[in-house]
């Protein structure tokens, strides 16, 4: 019985302390996408911090993510998960933020060693007119559902590589058909459809041809990563 109430009360702390790192992050993020430009709502910079961060979480319950993100993505690789690549968590995260209409944060789509094994996709918010690469990534994947941000040219996992400290160069690009898709500039374009498990795996040709309106059915590559914590180490 006692060892029972131990297990309880440790679970409870855990919880807890899961709950408060969640609302400091909310809270810091909301306070970084406000501070963007002076023209940003502080209140739609807290809408889109408390949305993206509790949409994280959900999708890791929807998504079922089991050991870390790495093995999620090798579980829809073998039909054994229908969802759970990156560029999933920032389109199903994204077509929530876009429920929201922003309108003084701007929705982007970012893509880092696109057509590579080392691959991934999230997102981005900028202030409005403000240019990509000063805006700041929203990524649900790399933490397995405990959403991690920073701005986009401090991301050091995802940098032109260097043996000594950190280059500075990050490799995020944006990719413009999706953020066309984030933003609603295009309303006759129909919305990226369901990803299912039963996806064929890209040839080396399809891996290298340029992205149509087409390939909008589903995120935009095969997604396969590498081991984020991997990079971080080195």
């Amino acid at each position: 019985m006692i060892r029972r109430l131990f297990f309880i009360f440790t679970f409870l702390l855990l919880v807890h302390a899961a709950t408060a790192r969640d609302e400091r992050s909310i809270k810091d993020l909301s306070k970084a996408l406000a501070g963007l430009a002076r023209d940003v709502d502080p209140a739609e910079a807290e809408l889109v911090s408390v949305t993206a961060h509790t949409t994280a979480r959900k999708l890791a319950k929807d998504y079922r993510v089991v050991l870390n993100p790495e093995f999620t993505v090798f579980l829809v690789n073998v039909g054994m998960r229908k969802r759970g690549w990156c560029g999933h968590w920032a389109q199903d995260i994204g077509a929530r933020l876009k429920e929201l209409k922003l309108k003084t944060l701007v929705l982007h789509w970012g893509v880092a060693f696109d057509h590579t094994s080392s691959e991934n996709n999230c997102l981005v918010v900028t202030a409005r007119n403000q240019p990509f690469q000063d805006g700041i990534i929203i990524d649900g994947w790399r933490r397995a559902g405990r959403l991690f941000w920073c701005p986009v040219i401090k991301d050091h996992e995802y940098e032109a590589e260097q043996h000594y400290g950190h280059s500075g160069i990050t490799m995020w690009r944006e990719n413009m058909q999706w953020s066309a898709w984030l933003q609603d500039q295009d309303e006759t374009e129909e919305k990226p459809k369901e990803a299912t498990a039963s996806r064929r795996a890209a040839s080396p040709a399809d891996s290298r041809r340029a992205a149509s309106p087409a390939d909008l059915a589903d995120p935009p590559s095969e997604l396969q990563v590498r081991d984020s914590d991997a990079r971080a180490q080195r």
